[in-house]
């Protein structure tokens, strides 16, 4: 005990050093980081503030440089008045005098019809006429870019003026010229040394002043070509952003990627103009500090972590030896009684737990079995009182024979559950193929959904291989858990499907990691009960599912069953939204050498309103040797049949879904009946049971039917009768079943077994023989001719010789038809671990009761038709 409890503190303390080495390093880590992006985060904001004081000190230098040249242009004007001078061409000398010692480099009158009439300098024109020739006329100072003679630009300085022009008009304003140099070199703008840099730019983005490796004519477009991200966004998305601040004179900054490095920039609008101040900061320099200052933080942390590690070792290792110490002081015989009383109470307490489960869970069931039982009897009691009305007492029989396999589910379901718990529950391998997996699925469905007239829909798609080696049975009864709970709790008129792909195996090239979709469209969980459905005994306490009967075993049983198979199972739900289970398993693959598959090598075309299955289902084709082409939907269709038939270059064989979204299939076949005169076989291919509507189908032109999911044996077993090989097609004329004449001996011990099995055997055509135990089975077969018996169904609890014990006997008979007979086992003992003691015993299958006579029939066929 004492070495149980050192064990158990050593554990302790080793975890508990584990986890606080583990928390350290995380929380170093964590300050480390967090002081990093502290910092870039203060680098930003002071960036910001830095830049918008530099942006505004830049406007006010601009603001008040433009200011003094427009004063001087209205001193100008002020001092030469035309009334002072005899003449007009004195006054005009006056003007070029004055404005030349001002530094001037142009001087002339403007009109206001936007034309300059020359004092002195090279011909002006202006780049943006209208702001200009608006802001003049309505007497207010402008400043513009131009252009002289040259294609120079020229930086405009216009005053509201009167003076009389050559033409006999009056000007609105004096225009000066003046370098744009001029304004660079004032605001400093091209000083290679700096640490910022800025630009002026019109509302089109063209420079009207630039720095020497802004080679382009336009910044938008050096902003395209260059920009790499602006705060997260594209060249693009920062565009529109910046053409709105200008449209709206506000101020705008942002951060942005280009040549590899990070730079600031900040744009303000600049007086007297529609121009644009943008000014720009790199953070070359401050990136290097910061990463040098984040270098220091985390090895800061690693030697502080270190150093708090050291500290706690040395205090676990103290600790460790004085606890040690302690424990081995502990081995006393009061200690041991006190730890075996405290061993007796907690198992006391497990046990009334255990009951007290129990009880409520039977409590719980109470509804649910009682639910069927008092259908089944009242019932029959209601079919004794109407004996002689046929169809009622036919409802009834019907109703009762739900009840009862819905009884039948409830038991099996509580005895998986405790062969699970006892540990009794076993996986009985055997090679499944997934095409016959699917097809019985989905025949056991089709009537579920038919009933609650709900959608259902098959899809495959990238099968490599059909045969694999599972538990067929158990694989079967996980399907048919998840989609019996998806008809269950989906309403009328609702969706579902399932579908099947698979992949490479992470396993190895011997395996196929193969999936499973279950969806459906129905009332969906809680998050509460989600989280817990796969627990035993679990059921949504819900107004929703009150109605809705079951054990609340089904889903541990699933989950169970795909754990024991190395598998997982994910559910993804949302209350009113649906529910979809995800099934993966990496199944061992089974090389099976069948007969080559290839067909004809047709021209086809398959319709159906799914992109994926129409793609697969091409692939499919392709391999068997047919060309196909596909559509979604049935107008498309009949163009391309329609294309086809004009060229005389018919599709060989159609295959027509028959759910399509505008026209279904039937009315599609009866339009391509009319195109085709008839002569193009059209196959419907469906998930639902085509029986109702075949002749339906069958007058509107189609020619035969195939059940999804199309799996590349179905396609081909499902074509193959339109190859043109008689040798190969079906026999129709096959007579109904080759049971006729077979006779059975039959092992039962119950009258009232024997009296059901008679009477549904019989019916299809087999002569039945009783054995009441196995002794007098083995005897009767003794003492029969050679091949007098066809097969034997063996019941396995009976009398004075059970059916394993009988069927060792049997095939060790000096007979030759003692050791090739078909026994199969019809039992109530229906696991798997029942089956594999079945085969070892001798016998060649195993059939469940109750007794479903189809099932019978097609064991028996396999064996004896």
């Amino acid at each position: 005990m004492a070495e149980k409890v050192k064990n158990n503190t050593t554990r302790f303390l080793l975890g508990s050093i584990v986890l606080m080495s583990i928390l350290c390093v995380f929380t170093f880590t964590y300050i480390g980081s967090y002081m990093n992006r502290q910092s870039l985060s203060m680098v930003n904001e002071v960036g910001t503030i830095y830049m918008s004081s530099v942006s505004e000190q830049i406007s006010l230098h601009f603001e008040t440089i433009i200011s003094l040249r427009l004063e001087q242009i209205e001193a100008l004007t002020k001092t030469v008045m035309s009334e002072r001078y005899p003449n007009e061409k004195d006054m005009r000398d006056a003007l070029a005098y004055n404005a030349e010692i001002r530094g001037f480099d142009h001087l002339a009158l403007y009109s206001d019809d936007g034309t300059f009439e020359m004092i002195y300098g090279d011909p002006l024109s202006v780049v943006d006429l209208n702001p200009f020739l608006e802001s003049l006329g309505a007497g207010n100072s402008r400043v513009e870019i131009g252009m002289d003679g040259e294609e120079n630009k020229t930086v405009l300085l216009g005053v509201p003026a009167r003076y009389a022009m050559s033409n006999g008009r009056q000007s609105v304003a004096l225009v000066a010229g003046i370098d744009p140099d001029y304004i660079t070199q004032s605001l400093s703008l091209d000083e290679n040394d700096q640490k910022i840099y800025s630009f002026i730019i019109r509302s089109d983005g063209s420079f009207v002043i630039r720095t020497s490796d802004a080679y382009r004519n336009n910044y938008f477009e050096r902003v395209r070509e260059l920009y790499e991200d602006v705060n997260g966004m594209t060249a693009e998305e920062y565009l529109v952003e910046v053409k709105k601040a200008m449209a709206d004179d506000e101020d705008y900054s942002t951060e942005f990627r280009i040549y590899g490095g990070r730079r600031h920039l900040h744009c303000t609008s600049l007086a007297y103009s529609n121009w644009y101040l943008v000014t720009f900061m790199p953070y070359d320099t401050l990136d290097e500090t910061i990463n040098h200052f984040s270098h220091r933080w985390i090895n800061l942390a690693v030697g502080s972590c270190g150093v708090m590690l050291f500290i706690m070792l040395f205090i676990f290792s103290r600790y460790f030896k004085i606890t040690r110490k302690q424990i081995q002081d502990l081995q006393t015989a009061r200690h041991l009684a006190e730890h075996a009383q405290r061993e007796a109470e907690h198992a006391q307490r497990e046990a009334e737990h255990a009951n007290q489960a129990k009880s409520e869970f039977l409590s719980n069931m109470s509804h649910d079995i009682r639910t069927p039982m008092n259908a089944i009897v009242g019932l029959t009691v209601i079919a004794i009182t109407n004996i002689h009305n046929q169809q009622q007492v036919q409802d009834c029989l019907r109703k009762i024979s739900l009840s009862g396999k819905h009884l039948l589910g409830l038991i099996n379901d509580v005895l998986d559950m405790s062969k699970i718990e006892s540990g009794k529950m076993t996986l009985n391998f055997d090679l499944v193929s997934l095409r016959e997996l699917m097809d019985s699925i989905v025949n056991i469905v089709q009537p579920q959904v038919r009933s609650k007239h709900q959608k259902f829909d098959v899809f495959i798609h990238d099968i490599s291989v059909e045969n694999v080696c599972s538990d067929g049975v158990r694989l079967n009864q996980v399907l048919l858990n998840l989609l019996s709970n998806a008809v269950k709790f989906t309403p009328e008129g609702g969706t579902i499907h399932i579908a099947l792909y698979e992949e490479e195996s992470p396993k190895g090239p011997e395996y196929v990691r193969t999936h499973f979709h279950v969806k459906d469209s129905g009332i969906g969980m809680s998050p509460e009960f989600k989280a817990k459905i796969f627990d035993a005994f679990e059921r949504e306490d819900s107004t929703r599912v009150h109605k809705t009967e079951g054990t609340g075993l089904g889903m541990a049983i699933t989950k169970y069953i795909v754990a024991a198979m190395g598998g997982t199972i994910q559910v993804e739900s949302e209350q009113g939204k649906g529910t979809e289970f995800h099934v993966i398993l990496d199944l061992e693959k089974v090389e099976i050498k069948e007969s080559e598959m290839v067909l004809p090598n047709w021209n086809m075309l398959v319709v159906d309103d799914d992109k994926q299955l129409c793609e697969s289902t091409v692939a499919s084709l392709k391999t068997i040797g047919i060309q196909a082409e596909w559509t979604l939907d049935g107008k498309t269709a009949l163009k391309m049949i329609e294309q086809h038939h004009k060229h005389q270059d018919d599709y060989h064989i159609i295959l027509l879904d028959w759910k399509l979204p505008d026209i279904d299939g039937i009315e599609t076949a009866k339009r391509i009946r009319q195109i085709t005169d008839g002569e193009v076989p059209i196959v419907l291919i469906s998930a639902y049971d085509w029986s109702e509507i075949e002749t339906q189908a069958r007058e509107a032109g189609i020619s035969g039917f195939i059940s999804k999911p199309l799996f590349k044996s179905t396609l081909f077993y499902g074509l193959l009768p339109y190859a043109n090989h008689p040798e190969l097609l079906p026999n129709t004329n096959a007579r109904k079943s080759g049971l006729e004449g077979k006779r059975i001996l039959l092992a039962e011990d119950n009258d009232l077994n024997w009296e059901i099995a008679r009477e549904l055997l019989s019916a299809l055509g087999l002569e039945l023989d009783w054995a009441e135990n196995g002794q007098i089975c083995v005897d009767k077969f003794q003492n029969s001719e050679p091949g007098y018996y066809d097969a034997i169904l063996m019941d396995l609890r009976m009398p004075i010789m059970g059916g394993y014990e009988a069927t060792r006997v049997i095939r060790g008979l000096d007979r030759d038809d003692g050791a090739t007979i078909p026994i199969i086992a019809m039992t109530a003992d229906a696991f798997s671990e029942d089956i594999q003691k079945c085969l070892d015993a001798g016998m060649n299958a195993h059939l469940a009761k109750p007794i479903d006579v189809q099932e019978v029939s097609r064991m028996l066929e396999k064996y004896i038709g």
